[in-house]
């Protein structure tokens, strides 16, 4: 598995539809929505899953004409790629991919479709491909290109996802499927995240060697223990070489946000990576700014964007769940 800042030849994305799915804030996640498709197609073509022939209309009439982007018409219940589409793999010049089980999250929605979501991808590719029978959502697991993994045991280890897999048996699974020769454990991530705390919302590896990792500043927060016990314990952490990782602590957003289903989890760490630039969550938060002046020098020769993800941030995620990268390589055939 590629890290992310690898070249890319195309993002894939899915459309937002259903205004309850949004909790009534359909038309503002379509507007962020597509200023995110606009931006990402400035510098890399974008493959755009629609459901349906509103959503197709939708999708047509807020981009317009001469943005790059393929569209196609897949049945799908939600917009979370990251966690429903495929993962991308590659050896030497090859690409495939893996497509692992989807159960909404250990379980807790309803949905029809979204684990059709990679053979539909693959399809279209032509590729060959390992169907898994373990659930794993890529918003779980983070890669530094350099034969580590990070993950949360508050996700990875939930018996709604795979009863019984231990520790042990994920850092084999991984080693055998995704090349991750050293897999490294969080505790937990950001309070009433439904994902159970993906590693992709609060710890993100930026280069081979370094991590930004979310901190919690008000120490009343119930985010505050959990995010400096991640601190203290990536500070301890190594690479296949034994040697430290340069750690950046990354403030999480100032000012707490209600949605309908209790407290909502917006956080900078749920950046996307692609060709020349990175896109971050705002919010319209007074931390907006502090947080990209902190990423900006972690990524030389990428533009930085900010942009809006208060509307998104009330469907649970944000950018990089809503995007997945397909590294560049010939689709492999089998053969």
């Amino acid at each position: 598995m590629p890290p992310e800042w690898a070249p890319h030849a195309a993002t894939w994305m899915s459309w937002p539809q259903g205004d309850e799915l949004w909790f009534g804030h359909l038309e503002g996640v379509r507007t962020e929505f597509a200023e995110l498709v606009r931006t990402i197609a400035r510098f890399e073509p974008v493959h755009l899953l629609v459901r349906d022939e509103e959503s197709e209309a939708d999708a047509r009439g807020r981009l317009g004409e001469g943005v790059d982007v393929t569209l196609h018409r897949v049945p799908l219940d939600d917009v979370w790629i990251r966690d429903n589409g495929p993962i991308f793999v590659t050896r030497g010049t090859d690409l495939s991919l893996v497509n692992w089980r989807f159960n909404a999250w250990g379980g807790k929605f309803h949905f029809s479709h979204d684990d059709e979501v990679p053979e539909h991808v693959a399809s279209f590719l032509g590729v060959a491909h390992w169907d898994r029978p373990e659930v794993l959502e890529g918003g779980g697991l983070e890669v530094n290109g350099g034969g580590v993994g990070l993950t949360t045991r508050s996700c990875f280890l939930t018996q709604t996802r795979n009863p019984g897999v231990t520790e042990e048996d994920y850092a084999a699974l991984l080693r055998d499927t995704l090349g991750v020769d050293k897999l490294l454990w969080l505790d937990g991530g950001l309070e009433n995240d439904h994902t159970d705390g993906h590693i992709d919302t609060i710890t993100r590896f930026t280069d081979e060697a370094t991590l930004v990792t979310s901190v919690a500043e008000d120490e009343a927060d119930a985010n505050y223990a959990v995010m400096a016990k991640n601190l203290a314990d990536l500070r301890g952490m190594t690479d296949l070489n034994d040697e430290p990782f340069r750690v950046v602590e990354l403030p999480l957003p100032a000012n707490r946000l209600e949605g309908a289903e209790g407290r909502l989890p917006p956080t900078y760490a749920n950046f996307y990576i692609g060709n020349g630039f990175v896109v971050v969550p705002c919010y319209g938060d007074p931390n907006d700014g502090r947080a990209l002046d902190i990423l900006r020098p972690l990524f030389p020769g990428r533009e930085v964007v900010g942009l809006m993800s208060r509307a998104i941030i009330e469907g649970g995620g944000s950018f990089h769940c809503m995007t997945q990268q397909q590294p560049v390589g010939e689709p492999w055939t089998g053969e």
